[in-house]
């Protein structure tokens, strides 16, 4: 048996923790261990906390003349969270409509940014340490997408065991 279930969230900062409560349901009503289930759920807060903050920024759109230049996307108030659970590993996709990643982004320790740009840089690098894999990408002209996976654990008697 496997779980897969999807979220239309609006960008608003009440929508994290809902995602990460939804999250954490699922995996507490399947059976994953605990800590499994709350690394998944702090990398989704990060990735949901992301979504929020830049998810609807991009305001130009097109090339100029075009009859969409200037305005943001008609979905830029809202972002997408996808959950896949199945025997041996869930993966979490969060996607949203804003400007997407840096063409060249190289993801460092926090540590490693300048003053004014550790804050920032926290919550992708926390992702990864709680994730077993993780993909930052863009859908053109469409915004950013964070995906990541970690392999579960599971109580004993779970419904997904494999």
């Amino acid at each position: 048996m496997s779980i897969w279930w999807s979220l239309h969230l609006r960008r608003e900062a009440a929508s994290v923790p809902l995602a990460r409560r939804f999250l954490l349901g699922t995996m507490e009503t399947a059976g994953v261990d605990p800590d499994i289930s709350f690394d998944l759920s702090v990398a989704l807060s990060e990735a949901c906390a992301n979504a929020v903050e830049h998810g609807g920024d991009r305001t130009a759109l097109g090339e100029p003349g075009d009859s969409g230049y200037g305005r943001p996307p008609a979905d830029s108030g809202q972002y997408r969270v996808t959950a896949y659970l199945d025997g041996e590993k869930c993966r979490i996709e969060v996607s949203d409509s804003g400007p997407g990643f840096p063409a060249r982004r190289a993801l460092r320790p926090a540590a490693h940014y300048p003053q004014s740009e550790a804050e920032s840089g926290r919550g992708l690098d926390l992702i990864q340490q709680l994730s077993d894999h993780v993909q930052f990408g863009n859908r053109p002209g469409h915004g950013a997408v964070v995906s990541f996976d970690k392999v579960l654990k599971w109580r004993e008697g779970a419904l997904l065991t494999v």
